[in-house]
C-alpha cells in the first residue's frame, strides 16, 4: 500500500514498525514515511549518500535521525546512511578545528523534541478563582493559614482534584504560626477644652475632644508574628521617630514608647526591624509605607501590606525570644504623617493615643497541602504547585488565588489527558500549599517530609505565584519564566517558540522573559527563595552533579494591588494565566508521556 493512502493509524503503525517517531498529525507522518523510504534505482545504489534525502525540506517536528534509516554497503559492511552522515559530519568538524563541537552536532541530528500544546480554558480558571475568593473571611476577606478559611480552600481543592478523575490526598503540619483573635483598633484623641472630672482619662468622658479612629486593613495591618497589647488613653504613651530603623541611637530613645520606622532602606527586613524592637524593649513598632504602590492603588497615599518576618531568624537574633505584648502594625503613608503630625506638639495639645492588638503568636496552627495525583509507570514526580493561602487582610485574587486557579485547571486537562493517553511514564502531582505567606511553612514541612523521595524521585517541579499580567497592559505586559537547569530553560525556549506560533494573538499580548537562574542559594544569579519552589530546589539534595532539585516558576506584572484590601477580583486577567500554563503543561506533557 502506498504511504498517501494509508489512514493516520495505518501510518503510526507503519512508523513504529520502522522504529519512527509516532507522533503528529497525518500529513506529519506522511511527509516521515516518505523521508525513510529507501529509493530502489540503481543510480542511487551508485551514490553513497542520498541528495534527495539530503536536499529534502525538514518537517515540523521531525528529525535527521527519523528520516535517514537505509542503509548503504560501504567497504564491505551494512553501514546505515543516518550513520554515514554522522561519521561525515564528525569528519568535516574535525577537518575544520572542531567549530561544530559534538554537543552542537548532535543536537543538530537529534533535533527538536516533538512537543503537543496541551489546551487551557481561561474561563474556567477564573471560575476556580472566583469560587476560592468567595471562601474569604467575612470581615478581612482574606485566608489565612490555619484558619478555616485555609481549610475550607483545601478541602475544595481535594474536591476538584477527585473530580478531575485522579486519586487525592489532604495532609496537615503543625507549623509556628500567629492566629488573630480580634479585630484590631487604632485611635487618638485631642482633649477638648472642657472636663468635668480632670481627674479621669481626659478623653473618656470629654465631649469637646477630638477623636479619630483609623480603618483596619485601609489604614493599618498587622505584620506577621506581632504581639498583644492593649494601650489605652490613660496610658500616655509617645510616638519616637526612628527615621528610617538605621540609627540605633533612635531606638535607645524609644524603649516603652512607640517606634515609628519611616520605610524599611535603613534595615533589611522586617525580621531585622522587629528584632530591634524587641532588643530596645519598645512598647509598639509603626512601620510606615513610604515606597510601596504609592499613588497606585491610592492616588494620594501608599497602602499599607502584610509583610512576615523569618520566625528562625527573628529567634536567633533575640536570644531565641519571641514577643508577645509588642504589636508590630505597618501604616500608610497618610496615616503615619498625620499620627508624626499631631504627635510632634504633643506637648501642646495633649494627645493621647490607644492600640489594641490580639494575636497569639506563641503556638503552632495546621496548614493543609491538597494533592491530586495521577500514577505514572514509575514514581518518578512531576510537580504542580501553587500556595492557597492569602495574606489576612485581603482577598488574594492574584497573589496566589491566580496560581491556585491554574494549577487546578492544569489538573483537569491532565486529567483528561489521562483518560486518552493513558498512564503516564512519570507520577504527576498536582499540590496547593497552605502557609507560604507565613514563610513557606507549607511547603517546607511537605519537602522534609518526603526529602528522601524527592531525593531520589523528582525530576520537575512547576511554581505558579502571581504568573498573572494585569488587564490593563499600562501596568507592564510581563511574563518572566525562569529555572535553574539550562537544560530544562532550552526546552521551555522552544516551547516558547511553538506557542507564538500556534497562538499569536495571544502571545502578542504578553512580553515573554525567559531566564537561567543556576548560582547558589542567597546569590544575584541564584533562584529566589520567595515562595514554594525554594525548598523543592535548596532543601533537597538529588545526587552529586544535581545538587539542587529541579524546578520552573513564572512572575507576571502589573499587580499593583500586592498583599492589600484592593487585591480583588476586579483586577483579574485570567487570559494571562494561559501563557505559563500552557507552555509549563506542555513540558510536562512531553516529559510524561513522550512524544505522543
Amino acid at each position: 500500500m502506498r504511504y498517501e493512502d494509508m489512514s493516520s493509524a495505518e501510518m503510526s503503525a507503519e512508523l513504529k514498525r520502522l522504529g519512527l517517531k509516532v507522533g503528529g498529525n497525518k500529513s506529519v507522518k506522511l511527509a516521515r514515511l516518505q523521508a525513510a523510504k529507501i529509493p530502489e534505482s540503481s543510480e542511487k545504489e551508485e551514490s553513497p549518500l542520498d541528495e534527495s534525502i539530503l536536499n529534502a525540506d525538514l518537517v515540523e517536528g521531525s528529525t535527521i535521525a527519523s528520516r535517514l534509516t537505509g542503509s548503504r554497503d560501504l567497504f564491505g559492511k551494512q553501514i546505515p546512511y543516518f550513520g554515514i552522515i554522522v561519521v561525515s559530519i564528525l569528519i568535516i568538524s574535525i577537518a575544520a578545528g572542531g567549530i561544530l563541537g559534538v554537543p552542537a552536532i548532535m543536537k543538530w541530528i537529534e533535533g527538536e523534541p516533538e512537543y503537543t500544546l496541551i489546551d487551557f480554558d481561561p474561563s474556567e480558571a477564573r471560575a476556580r478563582a472566583e469560587h476560592l475568593v468567595g471562601l474569604g473571611h467575612t470581615e478581612w476577606q482574606g485566608r489565612m493559614s490555619g484558619s478555616q478559611e485555609e481549610l475550607a480552600t483545601a478541602e475544595a481543592n481535594k474536591q476538584n482534584f477527585t473530580e478531575y478523575g485522579m486519586s487525592a490526598t489532604l495532609e496537615e503540619f503543625d507549623v509556628p504560626m500567629f492566629e488573630i483573635q480580634s479585630e484590631p483598633r487604632i485611635h487618638y484623641c485631642i482633649p477638648g477644652d472642657y472636663s468635668p472630672m480632670p481627674n479621669l482619662n481626659p478623653c473618656g468622658l470629654d465631649t469637646q475632644a477630638t477623636r479619630v479612629e483609623f480603618q483596619h486593613r485601609i489604614d493599618f495591618v498587622i505584620q506577621g508574628y506581632s504581639g498583644t497589647a492593649n494601650y489605652q488613653f490613660g496610658d500616655d504613651l509617645n510616638i519616637v521617630n526612628l527615621s528610617n530603623g538605621s540609627d540605633d541611637t533612635l531606638w535607645s530613645q524609644a524603649t516603652g514608647q512607640i517606634g515609628m520606622v519611616w520605610g524599611s532602606a535603613g534595615v533589611a527586613s522586617n525580621t531585622d526591624i522587629y528584632a530591634k524592637a524587641i532588643q530596645n524593649d519598645i512598647a509598639a513598632l509603626f512601620l510606615v509605607n513610604v515606597a510601596s504602590n504609592c499613588g497606585k492603588v491610592e492616588a494620594d497615599d501608599c497602602v499599607p501590606i502584610f509583610k512576615t518576618v523569618d520566625i528562625e531568624g527573628l529567634l536567633g537574633q533575640t536570644g531565641g525570644n519571641l514577643p508577645d505584648t509588642i504589636p508590630f502594625v505597618q501604616l500608610s503613608k497618610n496615616m503615619g504623617e498625620e499620627l508624626a503630625d499631631v504627635f510632634e506638639n504633643k506637648d501642646q495639645n495633649e494627645v493621647k493615643i490607644a492600640i489594641e492588638v490580639d494575636v497569639d503568636n506563641q503556638g503552632t496552627r495546621p496548614v493543609r497541602v491538597p494533592c491530586g495525583i495521577i500514577q505514572g509507570d514509575d514514581d518518578k514526580l512531576i510537580i504542580f504547585g501553587a500556595h492557597h493561602d492569602t495574606v489576612y487582610s485581603g482577598p488574594g485574587a492574584v497573589d496566589d488565588t491566580s496560581g491556585t486557579a491554574t494549577v487546578l485547571e492544569l489538573a483537569r486537562q491532565f486529567g483528561i489527558m489521562f483518560s486518552e493517553l493513558g498512564t503516564p511514564k512519570h507520577t504527576i502531582k498536582f499540590c496547593t500549599w497552605g502557609g507560604e505567606e507565613e514563610g513557606l511553612h507549607g511547603s517546607k514541612a511537605w519537602v522534609e517530609k518526603y526529602a528522601d523521595s524527592l531525593n531520589e524521585e523528582l525530576i520537575l517541579y512547576m511554581n505558579f505565584d502571581m504568573n498573572h499580567v494585569d488587564a490593563d497592559p499600562v501596568r507592564g505586559n510581563d511574563l518572566t519564566l525562569f529555572g535553574n537547569y539550562q537544560s530544562d530553560v532550552d526546552q521551555i525556549e522552544s516551547i516558547v517558540t511553538l506557542f507564538e506560533s500556534a497562538h499569536p494573538d495571544l502571545a502578542s499580548k504578553y512580553e515573554i522573559n525567559i531566564r537561567t537562574l543556576d548560582g547558589p542559594k542567597n546569590s544575584d544569579t541564584g533562584m529566589p527563595y520567595n515562595s514554594d519552589h525554594g525548598p523543592f530546589v535548596y532543601d533537597i539534595q538529588q545526587d552529586d552533579d544535581d545538587d539542587a532539585g529541579h524546578a520552573l516558576v513564572c512572575y507576571g506584572s502589573g499587580s499593583w494591588e500586592y498583599h492589600t484590601y484592593a487585591d480583588d477580583m476586579s483586577r483579574f486577567n485570567e487570559e494571562s494565566l494561559a501563557v505559563s500554563a500552557i507552555i509549563y503543561g506542555t513540558y510536562a506533557r512531553y516529559l510524561a508521556w513522550g512524544e505522543v
